[in-house]
């Protein structure tokens, strides 16, 4: 029986594969990585983002037909998970306690291509919805999957994945 264990020890190890469970982060424990605009930030950007040169570049003709609309798209701050893993913006309109008693209500893994046309090289995306469209993410070059996407929407406790090495 013991090497049986051992075999299959010795087995996991040489494919290089161990996989992690890795939990969305929790709120309670995060930190905001940067100050909020102010009202003359935002104002001042508007007005630049929103001028008709920009708008000749295509860049959101739809946020600047309205301040609130823009206002609510840029008045947002970086936040992160204790450990630095799980980025995520969230709206400045939105207290301190409010956003540390956010709890998870999805979780997705998806891979993205990050080179050029034609290029094999991709990045994986491990996302953890909070609601009000707030989203941390995790990326990395690890797989991962994630076995109870529908228990996650009512038990934060099952937003999770395995994560490993390919």
């Amino acid at each position: 029986m013991k090497a049986r264990i051992l075999a299959l020890t010795l087995l996991t190890l040489s494919t290089g594969a161990l996989a992690t469970t890795i939990a969305c982060p929790d709120m309670k424990a995060a930190t905001r990585a940067g100050a909020c605009p102010t009202e003359e930030e935002l104002l001042f950007t508007f007005n630049g983002y929103c001028s008709d040169n920009a708008r000749l570049y295509g860049k959101g003709t739809e946020v600047c037909t309205d301040y609130q609309a823009y206002r609510k798209m840029k008045n947002v701050v970086l936040w992160e998970s204790r450990d630095g893993e799980f980025q995520g913006y969230v709206s400045c309109d939105l207290t301190e306690a409010q956003v540390k008693a956010l709890k998870p209500t999805g979780i997705t893994a998806n891979r993205e291509m990050t080179g050029g046309r034609g290029s094999e090289r991709s990045i994986n995306r491990l996302m953890c919805s909070y609601g009000e469209g707030i989203v941390f993410s995790r990326r990395s070059r690890e797989e991962c999957r994630v076995e109870a996407a529908e228990a996650c929407r009512t038990d934060s406790a099952a937003c999770k994945a395995d994560c490993a090495s390919k």
